[in-house]
């Protein structure tokens, strides 16, 4: 079978791994599966005219129910869609958008979500059959770069490595955007870096990202003009310069995955501070890792991080310093979020069953 896979393709995201990785498991089972990035097209006749292309695609599958699903509402051939998280989050909340979605989900032949609370969020905005929707979390695998140097990694994200094995680096992994709120520990985390100077936030995340980041302070251009390129690189530079005068608050060149993962073996806790999550496959590497994870209560996050069990919450920046100090001071409890973290992923993300669940629903499509 010829597969069409759209998806939001930017480089060293969760939604480029995260595609890359469905990629590989319907491959697997003999299929062919072209793999394109949805900002290539500017409208759902484009994709219709490239499935029609000879020879002609069988089926298509895509990644985010409105910006690479609506793309193939005038494709002539079956298709399935997996929920992005904002789809399911945030566009359902914007009219124009929510009707879009709705077309999308009523044409697909099945529909893939992370989480059942994502299903349901499915079922009740976009008034869904529910035996279309399917849970699958997302399969996690994690493979460190042996040759990665942690003091290396600090130094050129401008940390000092005087004491470089007494430092307690929190390590925030994401895409600077608006919807993973990167600068929301920045003034608190200084405030608690000055009081104690070895704890340290690295903010590490693809570059590429920066264009749709926005600042409430002193990046106040608007969000409309930072496709230009010019402007992509002035907000970067302001953003580095901010963080130049937040004491203990690093911003790190983004890493190749194997690189990341070693990064995030060494650090001493895991942060996440997004304002939408569908599921972060940066909490679920760190838990896979044996490191702790401390991330912001909202919905995607608690469906996989269990309050002092496998990770710690916080619902504000005052609370997250709170949850930290207990995780630098109380042994036992970091023990015990790492060893139920770790058993959490092998238990729920298992890489096998993905591919499984992936096949089969791909299946359905012939």
């Amino acid at each position: 079978m010829k597969l069409l896979f759209l998806a939001c393709l930017s480089p060293k995201t969760g939604n480029h791994t995260t595609a890359e990785r469905i990629r590989s498991h319907i491959e697997s089972a003999g299929h062919t599966c072209d793999l394109r990035d949805a900002a290539e097209f500017q409208s759902p006749a484009e994709v219709a005219n490239l499935v029609s292309q000879s020879p002609p695609f069988e089926g298509a599958l895509a990644i985010h129910l409105y910006r690479a699903g609506r793309l193939l509402l005038d494709i002539q051939v079956p298709f399935g869609v997996i929920f992005g998280g904002t789809d399911i989050n945030e566009d359902v909340k914007v009219e124009q958008k929510r009707v879009v979605m709705e077309q999308v989900l009523l044409k697909a032949r099945f529909a893939v979500a992370f989480t059942s609370k994502m299903k349901e969020e499915a079922e009740f905005f976009l008034l869904s059959q529910s035996s279309k929707i399917y849970v699958q979390p997302q399969g996690i695998q994690t493979e460190v770069e042996e040759k990665f140097c942690w003091a290396e990694f600090l130094r050129s994200s401008g940390v000092s490595t005087e004491h470089v094995d007494e430092l307690r680096v929190f390590l925030l992994v994401c895409g600077l955007r608006r919807v993973k709120d990167p600068l929301y520990l920045v003034e608190v985390f200084s405030e608690w870096h000055c009081e104690n100077p070895l704890n340290v936030l690295v903010i590490i995340g693809p570059k590429s990202s920066l264009a749709s980041l926005r600042k409430t302070e002193l990046l106040t251009v608007g969000v409309s003009l930072m496709c230009r390129p010019s402007l992509r690189l002035i907000l970067h530079l302001l953003l580095k310069w901010e963080l130049l005068f937040k004491a203990g608050v690093f911003l790190a060149q983004e890493r190749s995955q194997q690189e990341l993962h070693a990064a995030v073996k060494r650090c001493f806790a895991v942060v996440n501070s997004s304002v939408s999550e569908g599921m972060s496959a940066a909490i679920l590497e760190a838990m896979d890792l044996g490191v702790p994870v401390l991330a912001r209560d909202i919905p995607g996050n608690a469906a996989v991080v269990q309050h002092e069990f496998t990770g710690l919450l916080y619902s504000s920046p005052q609370e997250f310093v709170h949850q930290s100090q207990r995780l630098v001071a109380d042994h036992e409890l970091r023990e015990r979020v790492v060893r139920n973290g770790k058993l959490y992923v092998e238990e729920h993300h298992s890489l096998k069953q993905e591919r499984e669940t992936y096949q089969r629903l791909v299946d359905t499509l012939l």
